[in-house]
């Protein structure tokens, strides 16, 4: 299951996606994300469901990676689905017990599941088509332009990227802890939630220590190459906003459009939709 997580790794190939500056993938991302919370109805997920598919057409990702990085989030969506089919309010369509299915309830819980997967899938392309580099010097960037936090950008940027960076190299050591402790006889799917909890001390101690060393040797190595951060670092490649971002920028304001547009369409629509 931890390979399968796809935040924070980079899928290198040369696509139109990979190609834009960092600053503009990052803008995009988090209007994406903003616009998906605007969205009340079926005919505005459709548009930010197509859009996505686009995106992952245009980047050159194949389907199946972006996919396989969903599967950490079936817990997740599946709580959150029988949480909002049952605790909501409303017209009654069924009835267990003590348990009330609703219309409402269900119809917001297949959009909470939607909203889940898009914003996970949206995120994730913004880490498989920007290397740490770009995704770094994009976020200082757009860190300074905020007060308070603009004369720590630098290191805030830097802390975060290394952070994304390391979600999957921290998630594969995970993996090899527990299929080395399960060769020791260690279980870990057996027992009440406790027992589990319990059963899995052995898996974070190490994990603990693993991460630590590794963070002594990442900055043992930035300061055997001099590394000083902040104010006067100069940089190989300067970014620069090129004729494919005002592009981008375009079909952002016409996707922002329409998703605001889609608030107010009244086509009928399918239940649970409609």
């Amino acid at each position: 299951m931890f390979k399968d997580i796809t935040i924070g790794q980079f899928y290198p190939t040369d696509s139109a996606i990979h190609r834009l500056d960092p600053r503009t993938k990052i803008i995009f991302t988090l209007a994406y994300i903003i616009l998906l919370f605007v969205v009340t109805n079926l005919w505005g997920y459709i548009l930010a469901f197509a859009f996505l598919v686009y995106v992952i057409a245009v980047s050159r990702i194949p389907i199946s990676y972006v996919v396989r990085g969903l599967k950490g989030l079936v817990l997740i969506i599946l709580l959150t689905v029988i949480l909002n089919m049952f605790m909501t309010p409303g017209t009654v369509i069924a009835q267990w017990g003590v348990l009330q299915l609703t219309a409402e309830g269900l119809r917001i819980s297949i959009y909470m599941a939607m909203r889940l997967i898009f914003l996970v899938a949206g995120t994730s392309m913004m880490t498989l088509t920007t290397s740490p580099i770009d995704l770094t010097d994009g976020m200082e960037f757009c860190m300074k332009g905020l007060p308070f936090i603009r004369h720590y950008a630098h290191e805030l940027a830097m802390m975060m990227s290394i952070a994304l960076r390391f979600i999957p190299t921290l998630m594969e050591e995970t993996d090899k802890i527990m299929k080395a402790q399960k060769a020791r006889g260690a279980d870990f799917e057996t027992g009440n939630i406790i027992a589990r909890a319990k059963a899995l001390i052995p898996v974070l101690v190490p994990l603990f220590v693993s991460a630590f060393r590794r963070a002594d040797e990442l900055a043992t190595a930035m300061e055997a190459r001099c590394y000083r951060g902040g104010e006067n670092r100069t940089r190989m490649n300067q970014l620069r906003f090129e004729k494919r971002d005002g592009i981008a920028f375009f079909v952002l304001a016409l996707l922002t459009a329409l998703l605001i547009a889609s608030r107010f369409v009244t086509w009928p629509l399918p239940f649970p939709f409609g």
